[in-house]
């Protein structure tokens, strides 16, 4: 008697979603420098995410940055005698002439284990902002814009597609960025 393999055992594995966003070669070096310099600066790293909802237009503000792939929420990381409110207010600033008028409402933190074995995000919700202009091309922000929830760019992360997820459709909220 011949015994045949299972049929889901010759399946192949999902496609990993993450694939497309993974780097390498050069930007995947720096990537590196810059988690080593920020190793040797903070032991631990802390970041902050916002998710900028425009609820008149129902939509939300996200970034494409220069060494990265993909469109992410806003944010980066806190510095050292910085506030969580103040880093997020600071990042806001820069990669989106973004101005809080309300205080943002916390909606989790995040171990971000494909960064770093010592990395925590904390995800903002803001709602109550001004955009004093458009943000414009910079050495670290290649574009940025408002998107409708429902034409969300083709190349959004999959985390921030999580996060938006989490937000808006009651997804349960990962413990992982």
């Amino acid at each position: 008697m011949v015994s045949r393999p299972l049929a889901a055992a010759r399946m192949k594995p999902a496609p990993d979603p993450e694939q497309a966003f993974r780097q390498t070669g050069w930007p995947r070096l720096r990537a590196r420098l810059f988690h080593f310099f920020f190793l040797l600066r903070r032991p631990m790293t802390l970041g902050v995410r916002g998710l900028v909802h425009d609820r008149a237009s129902n939509s939300v503000f996200l970034i494409r940055h220069t060494y990265v792939p993909g469109w992410q929420l806003p944010g980066g990381g806190v510095e050292v005698g910085e506030t969580l409110i103040e880093a997020l207010t600071r990042e806001l600033a820069e990669e989106g002439n973004i101005a809080l008028t309300a205080p943002p409402a916390l909606r989790s933190v995040h171990f971000n284990r494909r960064s770093s074995n010592r990395d925590h995000v904390a995800f903002y919700l803001i709602e109550s902002f001004n955009q004093t202009t458009p943000k414009l091309r910079d050495h670290e922000i290649a574009d940025a814009g408002f998107f409708p929830l429902d034409r969300l760019p083709e190349t959004t992360t999959p985390a921030t597609l999580r996060r938006i997820a989490e937000v808006f459709a009651d997804a349960a909220v990962s413990p992982f960025w």
